[in-house]
Formats: C-alpha cells, structure tokens, sequence
C-alpha cells in the first residue's frame, strides 16, 4: 500500500476547505470533499495510478479509497479502475457490484458503468449478470445496467438495450428515468430510426423526462 499511501496524503494536502463545502453542497450534502477539481485530482495522482497500473488489480486499493469518507478517494478508485479495465474479468463483476451498492451516487455509478460496459463487450456472459441487476431492488444497478452500453456506437447490443430498457419503463425514480433518456439519446447519435422505432413501440410506458431525453437529437 505504498504507493497508495503516497497519493492518499498526495491527495489530502491539496485540500481546500472552502471548494469541498461548495462541492458537497453541490452532491446535496450526501458526502465530505476535500475541494480538490477532478482536472487537479486526476494531474496530482497521474504518476501513482500509473505506476499501479503496472501491477496486478489490486482491490485492496479500492476498497481502501471506498473506506476513506472524501469523495474524491472514491473518484480516485474510479479512475483506476477506468485506467486497468482492459485488465478486468468477470471475476471482478461481484467486486464492482459491492461498490456500486455502497456511498451510491450517480456520480461513481456513471463511472463504473462504463467499466462494466467493458468486461461485457468482451465477455457477453456478463449480459446475463445486467439483465439481472436491470430488475434488481437496488435502483443504481438498474441505473448501471441501463447505461453500461453508453458509447459502444456500432457495437450496441440493441436487443439487450430493449430489454433492460423495457424492464424499467413506468417507473417513478428520476434517476432511473434519466438514465432511460440518456441511453437512448446515446444510441440516436449511432442510429437514430433505431430509437425512433423504440419511442414508437414503447411510448406509451415512457416517462416524460425519458421522452425529452431520448428526443434531443432526432
């Protein structure tokens, strides 16, 4: 844990008291900052997270950047994780899942999405792991399922997308309704009859907000 020591304290002295009360404020108050930006965050732990890259996963790392209260630690482990996630398997999905779980937000869920979007474009048996959670009581794994396709363009998966999708139409939850939006809005820059036929077909069961989003670019 040395070279996490390192950036932990690394991370700690550039704090700035006044910034973390505006950015917690600004994430409702839901977790302490240290007031560190993420362009400064991301310059001040460059060497650390590179130099971890070299080595194994290591998820000890991660659960301590989970441990610690600011959140920037968590946005740490993200970046991380983002950083090796060519060295990830399904092996660490249930790893993943813990963290989504844990000091939810959609500011770590939207980041780990696209980890998980990852592991399954190159191991499609995760597939079945996302049709679960896109059902599951938890609504940031249905959150993470609904976008883990984001940016895959050419490469979506659009009977998958229709399911998880369609296993969230009617609900109340803004965050998942968002994220129902978002994942269409995505996929409309790629192939936008696609979701234009989806509107048609399922219309209807969309929330409003889902609607707007889905529509911004067709």
């Amino acid at each position: 844990m040395g070279e996490a020591m390192s950036v932990f304290e690394t991370l700690r002295a550039a704090a700035d008291p006044a910034r973390a009360a505006q950015m917690s404020a600004y994430m409702r108050d839901q977790f302490p900052f240290l007031g560190i930006s993420t362009p400064e965050r991301r310059k001040l732990s460059r060497g650390s997270l590179r130099r971890l890259g070299r080595q194994d996963v290591d998820w000890d790392f991660v659960a301590e950047c989970w441990r610690l209260p600011e959140r920037e630690f968590q946005y740490l482990a993200n970046d991380y994780l983002r950083g090796i996630a060519a060295a990830l398997s399904p092996a660490d999905i249930p790893r993943i899942r813990h963290l989504v779980v844990q000091k939810s937000w959609w500011d770590t869920v939207d980041s780990l999405d696209m980890v998980v979007g990852q592991i399954a474009l190159r191991y499609p048996e995760v597939n079945q792991t996302l049709l679960a959670w896109s059902v599951d009581e938890n609504f940031w794994l249905r959150r993470l399922a609904i976008d883990h396709q984001r940016n895959r363009r050419e490469q979506t998966d659009t009977v998958l997308l229709e399911r998880i999708l369609v296993n969230n139409l009617g609900q109340s939850e803004f965050f998942i309704n968002k994220a129902i939006g978002w994942a269409l809005r995505d996929y409309s820059k790629t192939d936008p009859d696609w979701v234009r036929g989806f509107l048609g077909r399922h219309r209807g069961a969309m929330a409003a907000l889902s609607v707007k989003e889905a529509s911004k670019y067709i």
